[in-house]
């Protein structure tokens, strides 16, 4: 039976009239939960939730065993925020940061209030929209076999969904500025291999314990355990420009995690690779996304983005096989490859208009403006 996935996307609040962000979040939370098709929910169900800034929500997905399910469950979900965000005057922008002027503002919590005063200025000129992928595993022994073994890929799929190339009105000179806003963070990146359950947990008692960090929710590995659910969560996307390629990128992941616990579980041991090397592969992805080469790696070389995709698509193609996912992934790298992901389509859009406002918009009209049954 294939591995159960959902996935969190995070997106930017922004008004109808100007694309600028607005900080309205605790009202569409107001107004979503008085939706007659409930939009509030944990465990088994989907659910829009808050972020960190108020200029930004974050939609949940029921976790499903089929990319076709998934590619609803996405849909509805945007359609959800978005139907619940029109009463607010703003759209929902499936951006992973800003390209128009904007000054975050933290939701009320205590948690965020703590975050505020304990990182200053990183705390309060972030807001970056990501996309994290869960799959299902079968214990925290599997799971932290898995991390081990993925991490080497996870800079290709930060390459891939590479979708915040503008912040705050300027271009970056990055495919994700996210990457690099998230590099501020004390627990961001990649992580070191861990060899059992037992260390990882160590390691994030110690990192709690430091006091550097509030709680083990904030432990912004790439990829972690997940702290609610039976899961591996892989964080290193950017939201994703289309519901498309967050079902790609979803089905890549599954791919990876299947792989690696066939692999963890035939005893074969994890690439031994720097964790230095893999920020370096991560920094290079962030920079060039698809536009450009990627470190390979087992040679830590740069290559060509489509050879380094491609080798990931070989490295999980019998675990796609396997679970029905090939086709479907296939065609959407192909789709990727003629079209571009979202920096490279950003970007085409304002050479074309010269308007940041129209990327914007551009982004806006990729979210379903109805809720999917």
């Amino acid at each position: 039976m294939a591995r159960t996935l959902g996935v969190e996307e995070e997106m930017l609040l922004v008004d109808t009239r100007n694309g600028r962000p607005r900080s309205v979040s605790g009202q569409l939370l107001v107004r979503a939960a008085s939706q007659s098709t409930p939009v509030a929910g944990v465990g088994v169900h989907g659910a829009v939730e808050g972020e960190f800034q108020q200029q930004q929500i974050e939609t949940h997905t029921a976790p499903v065993a089929d990319l076709q399910g998934l590619r609803c469950e996405i849909s509805r979900w945007r359609g959800e925020a978005a139907a619940a965000a029109r009463d607010t005057g703003c759209n929902v922008a499936p951006l992973a940061t800003s390209p128009l002027a904007v000054r975050p503002i933290a939701a009320r919590s205590p948690r965020y209030a703590w975050m505020v005063d304990r990182y200053q200025l990183t705390a309060r000129e972030h807001l970056t929209c990501g996309c994290h992928v869960h799959v299902s595993v079968e214990s925290d022994e599997e799971g932290v076999g898995v991390l081990d073994r993925i991490r080497v890929w996870l800079p290709a799929l930060l390459a891939l969904s590479a979708n915040s190339p503008y912040w705050n009105g300027a271009d970056t000179g990055f495919a994700s500025y996210r990457s690099q806003a998230l590099a501020r963070w004390p627990s961001w990146g990649p992580a070191d291999h861990f060899g059992s359950a037992e260390e990882y947990h160590r390691l994030v008692r110690e990192m709690v314990l430091s006091s550097v960090i509030l709680d083990e929710g904030m432990i912004y590995f790439d990829a972690r355990l997940a702290q609610h659910y039976p899961t591996v969560e892989i964080r290193s996307a950017d939201v994703c420009f289309t519901v498309e390629e967050a079902v790609v990128v979803a089905a890549l992941c599954r791919g990876l995690v299947e792989t690696a616990a066939e692999e963890w579980a035939f005893g074969k041991e994890a690439p031994a690779v720097p964790t230095q090397l893999l920020r370096l592969a991560a920094w290079q992805s962030g920079r060039e996304g698809l536009g450009g080469r990627l470190i390979d790696w087992r040679s830590g070389l740069p290559k060509p983005c489509w050879w380094v995709l491609g080798s990931l698509l070989d490295h999980v193609g019998p675990a796609l096989q396997a679970a029905g996912d090939l086709e479907v992934v296939q065609e959407g790298l192909a789709r990727v490859q003629e079209e571009g992901n979202g920096a490279m389509r950003q970007r085409a859009t304002f050479a074309r208009t010269g308007r940041l406002v129209d990327v914007v918009a551009e982004s806006v009209r990729q979210t379903p403006t109805r809720v999917q049954a």
